[in-house]
């Protein structure tokens, strides 16, 4: 059931970059202009360590080329 609400669709690639992404905006949050737009990284940071993009799924696309990829 669970993988039917949070299908795999992120290739793993897009997967690491998520993380980066993710942890560089969330440290602008303490480090840096501290401001709090950078709890915005935790968005790509969460859909990174899940694999699964909720946008994606409503739009229905993916970035795996094959079932077996992600």
């Amino acid at each position: 059931m669970l993988e039917k609400l949070f299908p795999r669709n992120e290739h793993k690639v897009e997967r690491v970059l998520r993380v980066i992404v993710g942890i560089g905006l969330l440290s602008l949050a303490f480090t840096g202009p501290k401001t709090p737009w950078g709890y915005l990284g935790i968005i790509p940071l969460v859909t990174g360590l899940v694999g699964s993009c909720p946008l994606y799924t409503l739009l229905g696309i993916g970035t795996c080329p094959r079932e077996g990829d992600c």
